[in-house]
């Protein structure tokens, strides 16, 4: 049995040795496989007498188990090894800085921003939003709001029009949301309280003007609207806009071929440093131009102007987006700059509300 003992203890000094579990398991493959050493010696029991088979058998059968016992107490050291080096591995330093998730990395553009406020402002007043295409028809662009054809005040609105029709008819990109008021009053049976904010396109561009930008106009259409109700509206909504207690406004007569009487509108400001400020000062800034909804434009969609009357106004959301935030170049708002943005954009979760704060 020297050669058992022999054999035994190679195969104890192989488990030992064996550094990870793909060796140990060749080691018990070699041992006690089909094939294996110890195995192989069980396989000679059956030519033995029995006196011998009593004897050796109980000799390779005591070696066979200290090698299970090896083998497993072997395997359980290796699993822990390999754990502590996996854990070493992976291992995260809960002190270092974290990415910003997508939703707090992410910002809101200033006019996404800013049609929130607006909408928001003009909802709580018992306003409806409005839309209508980019493309219009010249009628709904133009005639419908009493410029006639061949009117020098079409030239004031520098059109993007379309190759003509076999007709001889253009559709064109439309110069303000006006045509979404013509839409809604067509569409609509007085009385009418909308407001339509969306893009519009002229060709012009420089540090306050850009070939597509943002207007939001406001539409009344009622038995007994007047101006008195619009100036309310405007100063309201200024006061909330701007968020200041009070600001000062007046009006000047002009002259849009939609609205008899037209005028525009100037608001309060000081100049200081670079900045304005609304509320305060001794300075005025025009910011949007309104009036009365013309009986022309009443007449082409369909509502008696001797029995309803209303007042309209529009303004630009790029600009005044501009004054509330402090930016200095309209062109900087298309730029797609994403350093810009992160300066200038709003936290996804900043929803703007009256309660809370618009501009929070």
């Amino acid at each position: 049995m020297s050669d058992l003992a022999t054999l035994e203890q190679t195969i104890l000094g192989q488990i030992t040795a064996a550094g990870d579990e793909s060796t140990l398991e060749a080691v018990r493959v070699a041992a006690l496989g089909k094939k294996g050493s110890i195995s192989a010696l069980l396989s000679t029991l059956g030519k033995m007498s029995p006196e011998e088979r009593k004897t050796q058998g109980a000799a390779i059968n005591l070696a066979k188990d200290k090698v299970t016992e090896a083998l497993s107490q072997r395997r359980e050291v290796l699993k822990s090894v390999a754990l502590d080096a996996r854990l070493a591995n992976e291992t995260i330093d809960v002190t270092l800085p974290l990415r910003e998730p997508p939703v707090e990395a992410g910002r809101i553009h200033p006019l996404s921003q800013v049609m929130d406020e607006l909408t928001t402002i003009f909802a709580d007043m018992g306003f409806s939003i409005a839309e209508g295409p980019d493309i219009e028809t010249d009628d709904y662009n133009f005639t419908k709001l009493n410029f006639p054809i061949g009117h020098p005040a079409r030239e004031m609105h520098d059109t993007f029009f379309f190759n003509p029709k076999e007709d001889g008819s253009r559709l064109l990109l439309r110069t303000h949301t006006s045509p979404v008021q013509v839409r809604t009053m067509l569409s609509q049976k007085p009385p009418i309280r909308v407001i339509c904010p969306g893009r519009t396109y002229r060709i012009d561009s420089d540090a306050t003007h850009t070939p597509q930008f943002h207007q939001v106009e406001g539409l009344v259409i009622d038995k007994g609207s007047h101006l008195g109700h619009l100036k309310w509206i405007l100063h309201e909504f200024c006061k909330a806009f701007f968020e200041v207690d009070h600001i000062n406004m007046r009006f000047r007569p002009s002259f849009f071929p939609f609205t008899e009487p037209s005028l525009e509108a100037d608001i309060q400001c000081r100049r200081d440093k670079g900045e304005i400020r609304f509320g305060e000062g001794e300075d005025w800034l025009e910011i949007l131009g309104c009036g009365m909804v013309h009986p022309n434009v009443l007449r082409a969609c369909g509502i008696d102007p001797d029995e309803y009357q209303g007042f309209a106004w529009g303004m630009g959301i790029d600009r005044i987006a501009m004054l509330k935030y402090g930016m200095s170049d309209l062109r900087q708002l298309f730029d797609s700059d994403v350093r810009w943005l992160n300066h200038y954009g709003f936290r996804p979760l900043e929803v703007p509300t009256l309660a809370g704060g618009l501009g929070s």
